[in-house]
């Protein structure tokens, strides 16, 4: 019987970055996808050209970020999610895998509301929501901000900048914590695409 071997599997990080902040965070997804396995394009949507469309049409999984502007995505990331709507329709995008992170000034910051924005975006798409799939850190006594999932996010990765504050003031926990949503998002890609493979072949 011939060995299998999984195909590498295809993430794409489509996200916007107002200051650099959230640059930074979309290059951790990077990191830990590739770390897992996975072939990767960094795509930033307010300077999309067509063969990044594509790449997000031929894509396993996309991971969407964005910073919290007013509660929610920013203006930037909303006109590429409209942008879509062709997509959508034709249902392009239906069962890959979806997963999200956000970055705001503020601890808290209203980062659900952006966190939950990518998730309805997914679902009108027809994707597979990944969660982060981390306890919550830095909530006892013995815990340190230096734990993964500092600032206690379920749906996707979550960081906080201070507002005046240049790229290398993003958190170091808040960069590992976005590269383990990456590796997370490339080993599920990966069960997801040998699965296809081995049905494919029955």
């Amino acid at each position: 019987m011939p060995e299998f071997i999984a195909p590498a599997p295809s993430v794409a990080v489509a996200f916007h970055s107002g200051y650099g902040h959230t640059a930074v965070l979309a290059e951790a997804v990077r990191r830990g996808a590739a770390g897992a396995g996975a072939d990767v394009s960094l795509i930033p949507v307010d300077t999309i050209r067509d063969e990044q469309w594509q790449q997000l049409d031929d894509a396993d999984a996309i991971v969407f970020g964005s910073p919290t502007y007013m509660g929610s995505a920013s203006a930037k990331f909303h006109a590429f999610a409209e942008a879509t709507s062709r997509r959508f329709s034709e249902g392009r995008w239906a069962d890959k895998l979806a997963a999200g992170f956000t970055n705001s000034a503020s601890i808290y910051g209203d980062k659900a509301g952006t966190l939950a924005f990518f998730a309805t975006f997914a679902a009108q798409h027809r994707m597979l929501w990944i969660s982060l799939g981390l306890a919550p850190g830095w909530n006892s006594t013995t815990a340190s901000e230096n734990d993964l999932n500092r600032l206690g996010f379920w749906g996707g990765a979550g960081a906080q900048t201070p507002l005046d504050g240049g790229v290398d003031t993003v958190h170091p926990a808040d960069v590992a914590t976005a590269e383990h949503l990456g590796a997370r998002v490339a080993r599920q890609a990966s069960l997801v695409t040998a699965g296809l493979r081995v049905a494919s072949a029955a």
